[in-house]
């Protein structure tokens, strides 16, 4: 199993994954602050405002949450990229373990083979 890990840790795009760390961290950070954040109340200007100054408010608070979403986008976008490199990882170590597998099948034939010759 040792031999499976070496493997493992040999096929990461090791320069990929340390480029990419303060994105995540920044990522992580974010979100982790996300849930703990405090629902912002409908910008509702003092009693009395123009219909103009509520349509204002209303006009600013759509654009911060509108920033919102396309920051959520960005982040998204940015872990389904990283998650696609770690599908391939994945998939090359699966391809790796397959050959390993069949190379151990075959030298384990020719050890039996030979076995066989020198006991005869």
């Amino acid at each position: 199993m040792a031999m499976g890990w070496m493997t493992a840790l040999k096929l990461v795009p090791w320069g990929d994954v340390i480029e990419a760390a303060p994105q995540i961290a920044q990522a992580a950070g974010k979100l982790l602050r996300r849930p703990g954040k405090a629902p912002q109340a409908i910008a509702t200007p003092a009693p009395g405002a123009s219909a103009q100054e509520q349509l204002d408010a209303l006009r600013q608070q759509l654009a911060r949450l509108e920033e919102e979403q396309r920051a959520s986008a960005a982040l998204i976008e940015s872990m389904a990229g990283q998650q696609a490199q770690l599908v391939a990882a994945v998939g090359a170590l699966r391809t790796g373990a397959l050959r390993l597998a069949w190379a151990c099948a075959v030298l384990l034939a020719c050890v039996v083979v030979l076995a066989v010759a020198r006991w005869i």
